[in-house]
C-alpha cells in the first residue's frame, strides 16, 4: 500500500476512508515523509490529533504499528530490548542439573544470551518487523540522554547487540515523532525530520469530524458543540479541550437525548470536555 500511494490527495483520501480527516497541509508532509524515507515530526498542543495520525497512517497503508510512550527517565532496555533474566536463571539451573556438575561455562553462556531469551522492545520491534509506523509519542518528555540515543537510532536504522551482533531494518519504518512542546526538541533531532505544527482543526473540519466519528449526530448539535469549544479554546483555560474532548461531549450528548446544546445542558456536561476544576470554574 505504500507504493500505491502516489500524491497528497490519494493520501487524503486513503486517510479519511480510516476517519482521520487531514488538512492539505498535514497530507502534504505525511506524503513527503513517505516518499523520501525521513522521519515526520509532528508538534503542537494536546489533542490536536498528532498520536491519532500515526494510527490513521498505519491503518490507511495496511502496515502494523509499534508505539513507543516517552516518559521522563526512560532508557535503552526500556525502549530497544532487555534480557529475561528469571527465564535465563532458570535455564542456567537446568543445564546445571542436567550436567550434573559438568557444565561447561562458555558454552553455558552462549546458550543464555539468545534470541529465546530476548525481550525485544518497541525500538527493535520497529526493525525487525518493518515495513510498518513506528509511532515515537511525547518525545519531548524524554531526557536529553534518550533523544541522543534515539537520533543514532534514526540515522542508521540498525542497531548492534554486543551478544547477537548487528540488526538493521530491510525496509526502514515509517517514524512518526509527537511533541507537546513541553520542552524544545534538539535541532539535531529536528533537523532529521520533516517537521509540521499541527492546529486545532478549524470550524468546519471540526464540524465534518464530529459528524463522520459520530453518524448518529444531528448536523445542527454538531455545530453547536464545535463552536462551543472553539469558544472554549479562545479563552484563557489551563487545558483547551481537543478533538478527543469535542468526541465526548458529543457523544455524551447523543447518550442523553439531546439534540440541542441548551445552557442547562452544556454545564451540566462541561466534565466531558473541560478536566481542570479552575476551568470548570472560569
Amino acid at each position: 500500500m505504500v507504493g500505491a500511494v502516489k500524491s497528497p490527495e490519494e493520501l487524503t483520501r486513503a486517510l479519511e476512508a480510516t476517519g482521520y480527516l487531514a488538512d492539505d497541509g498535514l497530507s502534504m508532509v505525511a506524503f513527503l515523509a513517505l516518499r523520501m524515507g525521513r522521519p515526520l515530526f509532528c508538534e503542537g498542543e494536546p489533542g490536536t490529533g498528532k498520536t491519532s495520525l500515526a494510527a490513521a497512517l498505519a491503518e490507511a497503508l495496511q502496515l502494523p504499528l509499534i508505539r513507543l510512550q516517552c516518559h521522563e527517565g526512560i532508557d535503552a532496555s526500556q525502549a530497544l530490548y532487555d534480557w529475561d533474566f528469571p527465564r535465563q536463571l532458570l535455564h542456567l539451573r537446568t543445564l546445571e542439573a542436567a550436567s550434573s556438575g559438568g557444565l561447561d561455562a562458555d558454552t553455558a553462556e552462549r546458550s543464555l544470551y539468545t534470541e529465546r531469551f530476548l525481550l525485544t522492545r518497541p525500538l527493535l520491534q520497529a526493525l525487525t518487523d518493518a515495513p510498518c509506523v513506528l509511532l515515537v509519542d511525547e518525545i519531548d518528555r524524554a531526557d536529553d540522554e534518550f533523544e541522543a540515543f534515539l537520533l543514532q537510532i534514526l540515522d542508521e536504522n540498525a542497531v548492534t547487540i554486543p551478544e547477537l551482533g548487528e540488526i538493521r531494518a530491510t525496509t526502514p519504518p515509517l517514524v512518526v515523532l509527537t511533541s507537546n512542546r513541553t520542552r524544545e526538541v534538539h535541532d539535531a533531532l529536528k533537523r532529521r525530520c520533516l517537521y509540521h505544527w499541527v492546529e486545532h482543526p478549524g470550524l468546519e473540519r471540526e464540524v465534518a469530524i464530529l459528524r463522520r466519528r459520530l453518524p448518529g449526530i444531528d448536523a445542527g448539535l454538531a455545530e453547536q458543540v464545535a463552536r462551543a469549544v472553539h469558544a472554549l479554546r479562545e479563552s484563557e483555560l489551563l487545558k483547551p479541550p481537543g478533538v478527543a474532548e469535542s468526541l465526548d461531549w458529543a457523544r455524551a450528548l447523543l447518550e442523553l437525548d439531546r439534540t440541542v446544546l441548551d445552557a442547562a445542558t452544556a454545564a451540566a456536561t462541561l466534565g466531558a470536555v473541560l478536566k481542570y476544576r479552575e476551568d470548570l470554574e472560569r
